[in-house]
């Protein structure tokens, strides 16, 4: 007669439908040794064994560098303001050149009026752009300098490195464009005589 087992039809429920794969698979997840570890760690060599304890342990001895990192955005980002232009140096170059117009009279020499009104605007520019500059070759160069002060052994992240190295250029552009740029040496003021 044609009767048909559990495992041809496939359609009995119960704790009885598992089939051979599936208790194979209970049987490999199952093997624990008694301090918690899989067997397969014991196949893995000891320096081997060692990360993967750190890495199931969360590795929570010792600094992340996520503090480095954030310091190396930061620089590569204050060099890249520096370079470009900020808020507080735009507004403090539209403050100098409003107080040149102010104190300046009417009866005032071409010269001198180009110098108290566009002059000090330039050099109040140039400056903020060297203070974000300077901010960021000193970021730039604290966070390279982080690992010799810290934890021996943790080697610092390629990108953070990289990064870092990338603030401190830009910073040391951005400060030489900017004591170029006050001292007039770079695009200076029009001669109006």
């Amino acid at each position: 007669m044609g009767t048909k087992t559990a495992d041809e039809t496939g359609a009995t429920t119960g704790a009885e439908t598992t089939t051979d794969e599936e208790k194979a698979n209970v049987t490999k997840t199952d093997e624990v040794t008694e301090n918690g570890q899989d067997t397969e760690a014991d196949e893995l060599t000891s320096e081997e064994a060692e990360l993967l304890e750190g890495v199931r342990k969360g590795d929570d001895d010792g600094p992340t560098g996520v503090g480095q990192g954030a310091g190396a955005v930061v620089s590569a980002a204050l060099g890249l303001v520096s370079l470009t232009g900020s808020w507080v140096g735009t507004v403090a170059s539209a403050r100098e050149q409003l107080m040149g117009q102010l104190q300046t009279s009417s009866g005032a020499s071409v010269a001198t009026q180009v110098k108290e009104v566009y002059g000090d605007a330039w050099q109040a520019s140039a400056l903020w752009g060297g203070l974000f500059a300077l901010a960021a070759l000193v970021v730039g160069v604290f966070v390279l300098a982080r690992p010799a002060f810290g934890a021996p052994g943790k080697p610092q992240a390629g990108w953070i490195k990289s990064v870092a190295w990338g603030g401190v250029a830009l910073g040391v552009i951005g400060l030489l464009l900017a004591v170029l740029k006050y001292t007039d040496v770079l695009m200076g003021l029009p001669s109006a005589s």
